[in-house]
């Protein structure tokens, strides 16, 4: 089956669109990255040869393909690029800070933004007047942005919902997609008569203590707002209205999974999807290229994820931001890589083919063909609903309460807890580690 080419052209398009919408404004540097080339931030100059650069990243579906580019600059710089990658299954936030608490300073490290930047601040370089700074979707900015200083490149753009494959949905008679919990569980019972097990679940803590949770943080009516009032004791989560609908959403999901859940990890739970085995798993279009491996033209799309009444919505954001680390000796050869990658016509191609990225750059043109049906999907709905397309909020919260949520909601699938005491135990999570 062929790419549905004109819906994938217009996801970059639209990304880069309906990101101007998804940032919040709410942290300074909104409008970082328009300094001229100037003072400490000034466009970097050509590397110096016979050095080596360290990454320490933490996005395992680019993890061969970035190697491969760093071989390229490699041989058009002489300059050794060396690429770590800890993701998937790994805490990538310990790791890291495992490395530099033994005194280890890679020179590009990666991290998300708002609260989550906030450990890595002090060894963050200055981008503002990085060349390309200018050309970075304006929404981006502000997440990775402080004092008016943007401290890091946006990775990418990514959107997730309820990636679904359309041909088992059609097997089974669904022919309009699920707009409320009742009408998701209902496809779900046509799912499972026909044979097909409806939902790919995962015990990532990851997975479920970030994306599955931002299904109902971000369905507040003032996200931001609603957590902070959680983290100074104004609320809580098992008081929460929304909240308790988001259970009867989570009930579904894990009581119509595969009987092996709490033990399968994410390669194997896309790999799995991919085969054709599950109808719908809960990630978004950054397993494209996982998928592609297996079977590249498996005929999937984005469902939107109902949960309050019978609008649906899905969710995008910046994954994650490539940090150029200022405690390095290195820093400057950082910056030209960097700069290198998204300005020069290799590290360009590799960013939106073989990354298979929507870029966080209006100077890089998506490939339509490379970001493939969920993306494209995706465009279609968002440019149809823009009010229905919701924002990433976990980072507002402090490192270590993610990690704890997910512990909980791996309890909760397991069957070891209630709902009653999943809720609780994300509440105490916060509160543990807003008290620190």
């Amino acid at each position: 089956m062929k790419k549905k080419m004109t819906m994938a052209l217009a996801s970059a398009a639209l990304l880069v669109g309906l990101a101007s919408g998804c940032g919040n404004n709410d942290a300074g540097g909104a409008n970082a990255g328009t300094n001229t080339n100037t003072g400490e931030g000034a466009a970097t100059e050509a590397p110096k040869k016979d050095v080596t650069i360290k990454i320490f990243q933490f996005k395992v579906e680019i993890a061969e393909a970035l190697e491969k580019l760093a071989a390229e600059y490699e041989k058009e710089t002489g300059v050794k690029v060396d690429v770590e990658t800890h993701g998937g299954g790994e805490d990538y936030s310990a790791l890291l800070k495992a490395e530099l608490a033994a005194g280890e300073e890679p020179e590009i490290f990666n991290s998300s933004g708002w609260a989550g930047f906030d450990p890595y601040v002090d060894r963050a370089a200055d981008l503002s007047g990085e060349a390309w700074a200018k050309d970075l979707v304006e929404a981006s900015k502000a997440q990775i942005s402080r004092d008016g200083k943007l401290l890091g490149m946006p990775m990418n753009l990514e959107a997730y919902g309820f990636t679904y494959n359309k041909d088992l949905f059609e097997q089974a008679g669904i022919s309009e997609l699920p707009k409320t919990v009742d009408e998701l569980s209902a496809a779900v019972e046509k799912l499972k008569s026909a044979g097909i097990t409806p939902f790919a679940l995962t015990s990532e803590w990851w997975s479920m203590g970030i994306h599955t949770l931002n299904m109902a943080l971000a369905n507040h009516e003032d996200p931001a707002a609603f957590i902070s009032d959680v983290k100074e004791g104004k609320a809580t989560l098992k008081d929460d209205p929304t909240m308790k609908e988001w259970i009867k959403l989570v009930d579904i999901m894990f009581a119509n999974g595969q009987a092996n859940a709490l033990t399968t990890d994410y390669n194997t739970q896309v790999a799995e999807f991919a085969t054709g085995k599950y109808a719908i798993i809960q990630h978004g279009n950054w397993i494209q290229g996982m998928i592609d491996e297996v079977d590249p033209d498996l005929n999937l799309g984005m469902m939107p994820v109902p949960l309050l009444g019978d609008t649906a919505n899905v969710f995008t954001g910046v994954p994650n931001n490539w940090i150029v680390n200022s405690k390095s000796d290195q820093a400057e050869e950082a910056k030209a890589f960097l700069n290198w990658m998204v300005t020069s016509e290799t590290g360009k191609r590799y960013i939106s083919t073989d990354f298979k990225f929507v870029p966080a750059l209006t100077s890089i043109e998506a490939n339509a063909e490379a970001i493939g049906d969920i993306a494209g999907d995706f465009a279609a709905f968002s440019q149809e609903h823009p009010d229905r397309v919701l924002g990433w909020h976990w980072d507002h919260l402090p490192d270590g309460i993610t990690q704890q949520w997910g512990a909980a909601m791996q309890e909760y699938l397991g069957g070891q807890i209630s709902a009653d005491d999943l809720l609780g135990k994300l509440d105490k999570a916060v509160q543990d580690i807003v008290k620190k």
